[in-house]
């Protein structure tokens, strides 16, 4: 099936839906902490669950990691001592000792980074497979969520939710967990081993944890707020760059290069000024970390050397023990740190999960092409005649507000249907019922007599094929735009597409013909080839019933010529359904719907719908007037 809406880099417009749909919602903003700290955290471990025996791993890692960077203080003294009792006790220095120590702290150095290195590499592991498995599930999900959720939810938000909040969440689990693990260790690790050297001297050192707390919850409540403005001035931004570029042309169309700098300059003050103090008042809590810090030195060097003075420690106990006092406030900042980014990550998974948790379509099996017959065999055949009925179909965008109160339509194999009204009048939403993108509120749309919902969504869609006046191109070879109308389609089918479609001839004049590489918004091509190329890539698709959204309005005469050769050769022995816009376009039509406020106020030919002089003809009269004056 060929589907060609606009391509934009940024998705849809906000405010409507990706084919006429309802306003979409606005998104949550960024800071926010989880509702649910508690049962997210609980649904994220299951994730990890698979790879228990690495994090088992990655545990002992960490903790021989750290246990052999904290004895390495201890180790150091020892030769210090050594040093220093040697000369003051005018003795020779036993260098063989002092070589076996230094061969010791090298080992513990090399075992300690070896560990830190086998935890890293486990982590890593455990993290990516975590977010792979995560990201899949998200994908399979939103394939499987309805059209509606896309009407609700921004194309930016639900992009943010599938990159950064996962990538929010890798980055937690990659450094934030195993950070975790060693400040917790190299805590517990560094007091145990002030303990060993001097309880007294570890109880001053350990009085300096409420000053730090105090310090740390002081500025991180202070800076947080501003992070959270920072982050939402950054979004503005980034939308307004975003939007300013894709509609440079029309900026400089219109003479607003002025008012489009002045609203960046005032976006840029604003994440300036969150920026500003974000970063100077988390940047305080060094400073004011170092001074805590500082005062706890003081304190152990003015009684470490009254101890020892007093023969109770020796001058390399005072050494390992400043050593692990400087290592004690780390973890401690640390852990203080993790908090706040353990909480963005939950934030991000809660956000995850949500989007996991959406209501899915309908029937989940049938919409993953699974409905089987008692054979078990698929039961929705590969062509269908192409008679289509729509019986007392009512349909709303919302429950309590319909748009279609009482269709009926009946469309025999082979027709040419055109659908004509004016602006709003239910013609995409017709569109989008026929092809179950929404489900009824009630009666019954069928195709050669079965009813849709009983086809899986896959296989009926299948039998559809869609040219928009918004065409759609990937970036990619022309081959490979083309292709993507038949799975393993041939060199041969491709081309055969491409001459059906008329475009085979300015194909070949390009310098790499089939093998042509389209940039990201296709504007390597003019907009009536890139018309050309969604009609053969429909064509090659050969679907039983066709969609077809005039395209011949942005094109020139020549052009619209192929385009409207190219269609006839399209339509030729299927049923087709024609949103029209130029009347004068469709008066060869079967059978005409004329639309308005969600009902089919007239049908039938062109001639039949004139004799009437009903609202088509109000509406043919006043578009040939228009067209006659122009």
């Amino acid at each position: 099936m060929s589907n060609d809406n606009n391509r934009r880099p940024s998705g849809r417009p906000p405010g409507g839906g990706p084919m006429g749909g309802p306003p979409g919602m606005g998104m949550r903003l960024p800071g926010e902490k989880p509702k649910n700290f508690k049962a997210t955290l609980k649904r994220l471990v299951r994730y990890l669950r698979p790879y228990r025996l690495h994090l088992l791993g990655v545990l002992i890692a960490a903790l021989l990691s750290t246990l052999f960077s904290i004895f390495s203080p201890r180790v150091l003294g020892m030769a210090t001592d050594e040093l220093f009792n040697s000369v003051s006790g005018g003795r020779a220095i036993r260098f063989d000792y002092i070589f076996e120590l230094l061969g010791i702290l090298g080992g513990l150095y090399i075992f300690s980074a070896l560990f830190s290195y086998i935890q890293q590499y486990w982590m890593a592991s455990v993290t990516q497979n975590t977010v792979y498995e995560m990201r899949r599930e998200i994908k399979q999900k939103l394939t499987r969520l309805p059209l509606s959720y896309y009407d609700r939810h921004s194309h930016g938000e639900v992009l943010s939710r599938v990159t950064n909040d996962v990538d929010n969440i890798s980055t937690t689990l990659q450094q934030s967990l195993t950070q975790m693990i060693t400040s917790a260790v190299t805590l517990v690790g560094v007091i145990v081993m002030m303990l060993t050297l001097s309880p007294l001297l570890t109880l001053i050192t350990v009085l300096t944890i409420p000053l730090s707390l105090v310090v740390t919850i002081f500025v991180a409540r202070r800076s947080q707020k501003h992070f959270a403005g920072q982050q939402a001035a950054l979004g503005q931004l980034n939308g307004h760059v975003e939007e300013m570029y894709t509609g440079h042309q029309i900026v400089k169309a219109f003479g607003r290069e002025e008012e489009a700098l002045q609203t960046f300059d005032e976006m840029n003050e604003k994440l300036y000024n969150s920026g500003w103090r974000a970063q100077f008042i988390s940047g305080t809590i060094m400073p004011l970390m170092n001074f805590v810090s500082n005062i706890g030195y003081v304190l152990i060097c003015v009684v470490g050397g009254i101890m020892v003075t007093r023969g109770s420690i020796g001058i390399g106990g005072i050494q390992a023990f400043i050593q692990y006092a400087r290592q004690f406030s780390q973890p401690i900042t640390q852990l203080a740190n993790i908090s706040n980014i353990i909480q963005s990550a939950i934030a991000s998974a809660e956000r995850v999960f949500e989007v996991l948790d959406e209501r899915e379509e309908e029937s989940p099996a049938l919409s993953e092409g699974v409905s089987m017959t008692k054979e078990g065999t698929s039961s929705t055949p590969a062509r269908v005649r192409g008679d289509v009925t729509f019986e007392h179909v009512q349909f709303g965008y919302k429950p309590d507000q319909l748009l279609i109160g009482d269709m009926n339509i009946e469309v025999h194999a082979g027709q040419t249907v055109a659908i004509v009204g004016p602006t709003g009048a239910g013609k995409t939403t017709l569109i989008n019922l026929l092809m179950r993108f929404y489900e009824l509120n009630g009666g019954v749309i069928r195709i050669d007599g079965r009813d849709i919902t009983e086809m899986p969504r896959g296989d009926l869609r299948s039998l559809f094929g869609m040219v928009l006046q918004d065409t759609w191109l990937f970036g990619g070879t022309i081959r490979d735009n083309i292709a993507y109308g038949r799975e393993g389609a041939t060199e041969e089918q491709i081309v055969q597409a491409a001459e059906a479609a008329r475009a085979d001839h300015f194909i070949r004049t390009l310098p790499e013909g089939y093998d042509t590489v389209l940039n990201e918004e296709a504007s390597n091509i003019s907009q009536g080839q890139k018309q050309l190329l969604t009609i053969a890539r429909a064509i090659l698709a050969d679907p039983s019933i066709l969609i077809l959204d005039e395209a011949t309005s942005s094109v020139d005469t020549r052009t619209e010529v192929l385009i409207q050769q190219a269609m006839n050769e399209l339509m030729r022995d299927r049923t087709s359904f024609v949103i029209a816009h130029r009347l004068s376009t469709i008066r060869g039509a079967d059978l005409i719907l004329v639309m308005n406020h969600g009902e089919v106020i007239e049908q039938g030919t062109h001639e039949q719908l004139l004799e009437q002089n009903g609202f088509y003809a109000d509406l043919y009269n006043s578009q040939f007037a228009d067209e006659a004056a122009g």
